[in-house]
């Protein structure tokens, strides 16, 4: 069955950076559009970043966008997300998830950005902002 796994995760200083990664099995990875997902404490899941199946188009939220970067890695089945001057309010945790779809259906997007237009999940990784 198709299993997304994401790592990465930790707490860390606002200003610092991590960089996520998911480790995807059981699916044709290139063939998905890959996103990522994040879901603060009393928030619902909003989005974040997503990249085409072969990685030369990336879409982000605009909260994000200059800071946090979606890449992947087809050969190595494995999605990432690089996180740079994070701030407290990027606490949350991050999901990763898997699209067929080559731009958003139901967003009007570039890229799915809505969790209904992807099909699966991962079980997320928290990361910890202090201030």
């Amino acid at each position: 069955q198709v299993q997304l796994v994401e790592s990465g995760g930790g707490p860390v200083q606002a200003g610092g950076s991590l960089r996520l990664s998911c480790a995807a099995s059981g699916l044709t990875f290139s063939n998905y559009v890959m996103g990522w997902f994040r879901q603060g404490p009393g928030q619902e899941r909003e989005f974040v970043g997503a990249v085409s199946t072969n990685g030369d188009e990336t879409y982000h939220t605009p909260s994000v966008k200059g800071r946090f970067t979606v890449s992947r890695a087809n050969a190595k089945n494995t999605l990432y997300l690089q996180m740079n001057s994070l701030k407290p309010e990027d606490a949350a945790v991050y999901y990763c998830a898997a699209s067929p779809y080559f731009a958003g259906i139901t967003s009007m997007s570039p890229l799915p950005s809505r969790s209904g237009e992807y099909h699966y999940w991962g079980r997320g990784t928290q990361v910890t902002v202090s201030s």
